[in-house]
């Protein structure tokens, strides 16, 4: 059995998400299609997630010296730990998320930060940094008020697509649901359009995750 992990990065109800719609109807089929597929889903703003503080500045250099952890250094640790073992585990990942400010939430950015671990995820070699992840995959649904695909401004997609390829995981698509602002008239027709897109790439790829 192959593992996915569904992370969602939006405060919202999925009913007033445009990217959490697309997103469910991706899983939906996905699961549909392959019904071995072990599901795990994660909404950031519903699970504590660590930022990198003081705290953890603080532990990072006591596990150089050997030093005891008070604490609260230890529960941030342990929160950041938690979130990069479910990510160790998986096989596939699914990330829907919002723009906000050509940007994704700030919640996004500290999940990853527990991602990016060296040791575990990446190491450092005479040649530089290597991902230590393989054979994974990613699909990133993010949803915009304007159209930024094909633009500098669409930093959020490109920090995930850098981060995730840092780590190993280099054979990511999004699939963007752009424009819903900047065309309040045709956001039923934008929306469906990603849901058919989702639809398709979900049927795609369920065999990809497969033993």
């Amino acid at each position: 059995m192959k593992k996915v992990l569904y992370v969602s990065a939006n405060p919202k109800p999925t009913e007033l998400s445009y990217s959490k719609q697309v997103a469910e109807t991706f899983m939906t089929t996905l699961t549909n299609e392959n019904a071995s597929l072990e599901v795990e889903a994660i909404e950031l703003y519903d699970v504590d997630v660590q930022e990198i503080d003081g705290d953890v500045l603080s532990a990072w250099g006591k596990f150089a010296s050997g030093e005891a952890l008070t604490d609260v250094e230890a529960a941030k640790v342990a929160t950041m730990n938690g979130m990069l073992e479910k990510f160790m585990e998986a096989d596939m990942y699914v990330f829907a998320t919002p723009m906000w400010n050509f940007f994704f939430p700030a919640r996004m950015k500290m999940f990853l930060d527990s991602v990016l671990t060296a040791g575990k995820t990446f190491r450092y070699t005479e040649k530089g940094p290597v991902g230590l992840l393989e054979n994974k995959q990613a699909i990133h649904i993010q949803g915009t008020g304007g159209i930024y695909t094909g633009t500098d401004l669409n930093f959020a997609d490109a920090y995930l697509r850098q981060a995730l390829a840092f780590v190993g995981v280099t054979e990511v698509t999004t699939l963007p649901v752009e424009g819903m602002n900047q065309h309040p008239d045709k956001i039923e027709e934008i929306v469906a359009d990603a849901k058919a897109k989702a639809e398709a790439l979900a049927k795609e790829v369920a065999g990809a995750v497969t033993v």
